[in-house]
């Protein structure tokens, strides 16, 4: 899981950053309420719960924060403190713990500068998840020290993988209404963002709960429409079976779309995929990419993938692997199956940790050499290259760059890619 830290200048606080992009948005938002309150010498600690190592990471990272912080108030929230609040309430090093609704909340912030948690019972405001029915459209003026923003459009899942905890850290499924979100991408358009992530826990459901049931490719439509010097829109996660048709003709039709799609993909082998009760088919996804390529022949994809799903065999793992080429694969995220407690996946006979973790590890192979493949077939042409640092940047489909020298941050500039150096393509400015 990734880890990042955000602070603002001249402010005594921080909020740690565990997790998915969706989590970062919401950082942000955390880190607003915070100073709005008025509160000091505060570090949140925004968690994630998708695998048992994401939940041994956060309580790694709490301690590490009390060690470098003994007089600070240490928050917990995030997906972790929603989903087992009393794990972390017990932890010593803990002042509060809040749910992820609360967390979003102005008042809780409120409430703690005015001594909300002085009491053993008030330390914990995690209320239920399920019973959530909106998500708002937060405001937030971007990202530290980011080039991208991410904008959340969806929060919540209805369906119930196997194997998956997260709706029972997120809630039912809950759509921004299309108003807010074009309002939120044009505010970070005019603050100087270039390129705008689109996020979501499910993000494809989109829609289903507002009036006239818009799809996620409709949203797509309208940002790009109504916010013509938005120069990126970019997709978080999408499952590829929920897909709608607009959507597919704004790959197709849509530059400002860029070339590269994540995939909740999670294995290549029906009987798995049955197992994990995903609602697609091994064909569907090969499908989906096959046509998603002859709209938009520069696509590339990424996508989640489970080693060592319980009852999985060998030749389960093998059609795993083999679907990272039949689908043209480039960027994997690989997840070692971890039980998640009181999901239907960890009832079910396991695969042995030592199988689980060997066959993780030949599937981050296959990942890199398809990566590798992938950079060396960039090298020679001239793409724009969006910089996150004065050296490095992304080019539409994702690729990591770094320049031979400097600019400014923040700029979409020309470059001619030269060479590939480990992740990341070598690249020339050209004038």
């Amino acid at each position: 899981m990734s880890q990042r830290e955000q602070t603002k200048a001249g402010r005594r606080r921080e909020v740690i950053t565990l997790g998915c992009r969706l989590n970062t948005y919401e950082s942000e938002i955390v880190g607003q309420h915070l100073d709005s309150a008025g509160l000091e010498n505060t570090v949140v600690i925004n968690t994630c719960a998708v695998t048992a190592e994401a939940v041994r990471q956060a309580r790694q990272t709490i301690r590490r924060v009390r060690r470098d912080n003994p007089g600070a108030r240490v928050i917990v929230t995030g997906c972790a403190a929603q989903i087992e609040p009393e794990t972390f309430a017990r932890m010593a090093e803990v002042d509060h713990v809040i749910g992820n609704t609360e967390k979003l909340d102005a008042a809780t912030y409120r409430a703690l500068q005015k001594g909300f948690g002085t009491d053993e019972l008030e330390r914990v405001r995690v209320n239920d998840i399920m019973s959530v029915k909106e998500t708002a459209g937060h405001l937030i003026d971007g990202l530290v020290g980011r080039a991208r923003a991410y904008v959340q459009v969806q929060n919540g899942c209805n369906h119930r993988c196997t194997f998956c905890i997260i709706p029972f850290g997120r809630g039912p499924s809950r759509s921004v209404p299309m108003g807010d979100v074009v309002a939120q991408v044009r505010r970070l358009v005019e603050g100087g963002h270039h390129e705008i992530v689109l996020t979501g826990v499910d993000m494809t459901s989109y829609g289903a709960d507002l009036p006239g049931q818009p799809k996620l490719g409709t949203l797509v439509r309208k940002v790009l429409a109504h916010v013509p010097d938005l120069q990126r829109l970019r997709l978080s996660s999408i499952d590829q079976v929920e897909v709608d048709e607009d959507l597919m003709r704004a790959i197709g039709e849509e530059p400002r779309l860029m070339p590269h799609l994540h995939l909740s993909m999670q294995a290549g082998h029906d009987l798995t995929l049955k197992r994990m009760k995903r609602r697609h088919l091994r064909q569907d996804a090969i499908d989906f990419c096959r046509e998603a390529r002859r709209l938009r022949p520069d696509i590339v994809f990424g996508a989640d993938l489970i080693a060592g799903f319980p009852t999985e065999t060998e030749e389960m793992f093998q059609a795993t692997l083999d679907i990272v080429d039949d689908c043209g694969l480039t960027y994997l995220h690989v997840f070692p199956y971890s039980p998640r407690p009181e999901t239907p996946a960890a009832r079910m006979p396991q695969v042995e940790r030592e199988t689980i973790k060997a066959r993780a590890g030949r599937l981050r192979e296959k990942g890199e050499a398809a990566l590798e493949r992938h950079l060396r077939d960039q090298v020679g042409r001239t793409v724009d290259v969006l910089l996150e640092r004065s050296d490095i940047g992304r080019t539409p489909d994702f690729s990591e760059v770094r320049l031979s020298r400097p600019h400014a941050a923040g700029q979409t500039v020309r470059a001619r890619l030269t060479g590939v150096e480990g992740r990341h393509l070598l690249a020339e400015h050209t004038t």
